[in-house]
Parts: structure tokens; C-alpha cells; sequence
């Protein structure tokens, strides 16, 4: 197992530096100034761009560039300084990623919870109403777009009226109820069609008729050999979305006025911080990977089958 992992580490070397170099690439070479955006209506004089370009380090070349982010990066854990306000990027990271992890965290246990639940009366109670009805309900959200269910909720139709229409306090689970549950209605309802496909296959396999003929206790044949086995596609699922759920509450955020990774995001890219960008991305990055990483050692723990040599 210890080989394995530090084998899957050294994957990701290469993979890191392939993604963050497209996503520095990406982010540069998008139209605009961010250095003249500082100023506004008022311009200013050439040498004042200049000056601030190579203060910034944005009239070298840009492998150089992202040459020397990388090692900042690595070295000093320095992810630059954000043009229009000055501030370290690691600051703005401190700020905005505390807040994001609470909210995809909240959205992922929802998922979980109600995703795996519906999945698995659906899938017990294949071909019968509540199964047909468990997969109308998941269609619909699915089919809903999320700036849609915001409002809905925001205009106290899906829940009691009693709910604040912003987040005030990030920190309070009550508040964060309704962003949450918009930002996991989609994963919510794949996780639920996931989970039943595959327990409706996994139904017929021999080894569940084995287990069935060998007299083992009901509880046991679907806590143990049934469930273990279907749960593999949809933790593969989840150890991605929670990534997703980060990188993609730009809407959510936006909605209910949380300050977080995705606010950040679309600021930086309506100012052009490229700096800022990057550094957000390259976080997302390696969440990406270490939930991957994660995931593919939890198939040893529900499959006994599979083991890392």
C-alpha cells in the first residue's frame, strides 16, 4: 500500500505542473490589462505601466513567469500579490477557501445522505411507484437550473420564510442550509440514480444468489455483499464532486452573497487578476488530485478483491 501511494504521489507531479500551465497560460493570454485596469477612466503615462508591469513582473516572458510562480510556489508558499488591492493572494486564499470547504462540505453530506437514501429505496423497490417516483423527483432536479432553485428558495417557496435570503455568518449551519442545498440538488439526484442502477445490477449478480443460498441473515446480504459492491461507482463519484462542488459554487456564491472561492473567481476574472486566478485554480488542483488519491484507496476497503501491491 505504501508503494502504491507513493507511486500515485509521483503521478501527479507531471499532472500538476501539465494543468496549472495550461490554466496559467489560459488566464495570460485572455484580453485586457489588469495594470492599466488600475487606473480606470483616468489612464496614465507609459512609464507608469511600465513601471508597475516590471514591479510585477509582467513584461517577462511567460514561461518565466510561470517559472518563477512555481517556484514561489513551492519554495516560500507564495502565490503573488493581487494588483488591484496589494494583497498577498495567500490572504485572499485564507479568506475565501474556509468559507467554500463549509459550504461544499455541507452540500457533500446532503448528497451523501439523501443521495445514497433515495438511491437505495429506489433501487429495492425497482419497477414500482416509489421507484418511479424517486426517479421523476431526480429528473426534475436535475432539470432545474441552479440560478432557478435559488430563487425559489430565496423566495421562500421550497422552504419555511423564516430563512435569512443572504448569508450573513458562514459560520452558521442555519444560514448555510439553502446554499447548500442548491449547490447539491444536481449531484444529489446523480448520486441517488447511481446508487440505484447499480444496486439493481448488482441484485442480479451470483454472488448475491450465493449469499441468498447460503441462509445469511437479509440485514447481512444487503449490508455487507450488496451494498459494499455498489457503493464503488458512487464513492468514485463523490471523491470528484467534491472538487466540482468547490470550483463550481460560483453561481450559488453569487446567489446568496457568500464570499468565497467562487465570488473570488469571477471577480478576478471580470478585473483580469490573473494572479489571483491561478492561485485559486491551483488549489482546486490539488483538491482534484487528492481526492482521487482518496477515492481509489477506499476501493480497497469496500471491495476486498482489490489490493494495492
Amino acid at each position: 500500500m505504501g508503494r502504491y501511494v507513493i507511486r500515485r504521489l509521483l503521478q501527479m507531479i507531471p499532472v500538476f505542473i501539465g494543468t496549472t500551465l495550461l490554466i496559467f497560460l489560459a488566464v495570460y493570454l485572455l484580453p485586457g490589462d489588469p495594470v492599466r485596469g488600475l487606473f480606470g477612466d483616468k489612464g496614465a503615462s507609459p512609464a507608469q505601466l511600465a513601471s508597475l508591469r516590471h514591479e510585477y513582473g509582467l513584461d517577462r516572458n511567460i514561461f518565466v513567469q510561470y517559472g518563477n510562480y512555481m517556484w514561489d510556489m513551492v519554495a516560500h508558499f507564495d502565490f503573488g500579490t493581487q494588483i488591484a488591492s496589494g494583497r498577498p493572494v495567500t490572504d485572499i486564499l485564507g479568506d475565501a477557501f474556509p468559507v467554500t470547504i463549509r459550504l461544499a462540505v455541507f452540500a457533500l453530506v446532503l448528497e451523501i445522505v439523501f443521495g445514497i437514501t433515495l438511491g437505495v429505496i429506489s433501487g429495492m423497490f425497482a419497477g414500482k411507484f416509489l421507484d418511479q417516483a424517486i426517479l421523476v423527483l431526480t429528473l426534475l432536479f436535475i432539470a432545474i437550473p441552479v440560478f432557478v432553485l435559488a430563487f425559489l428558495i430565496k423566495a421562500a417557496i421550497l422552504f419555511p420564510a423564516d430563512l435569512p435570503p443572504n448569508v450573513n455568518d458562514s459560520n452558521n449551519l442555519g444560514q448555510m442550509l439553502a446554499p447548500a442545498a442548491v449547490l447539491a440538488t444536481a449531484s444529489l439526484a446523480y448520486v441517488a440514480r447511481l446508487t440505484r442502477g447499480t444496486l439493481v445490477e448488482n441484485r442480479r449478480a451470483d454472488y448475491m444468489r450465493t449469499a441468498v443460498a447460503k441462509g445469511l441473515p437479509r440485514r447481512r446480504v444487503i449490508g455487507v455483499h450488496l451494498m459494499r459492491n455498489s457503493l464503488i461507482p458512487v464513492v468514485t463519484f463523490l471523491g470528484t464532486d467534491l472538487g466540482a462542488l468547490m470550483g463550481g459554487a460560483i453561481v450559488t456564491e453569487g446567489a446568496f452573497n457568500i464570499k468565497g472561492v467562487g465570488g473570488t473567481i469571477y471577480e478576478s476574472i471580470v478585473r483580469r487578476e490573473g494572479t489571483t486566478l491561478v492561485g485559486l485554480v491551483t488549489i482546486l488542483v490539488l483538491v482534484y488530485l487528492l481526492c482521487s488519491l482518496l477515492v481509489d484507496l477506499l476501493y480497497a476497503v469496500l471491495d476486498p478483491r482489490i489490493r494495492y501491491a
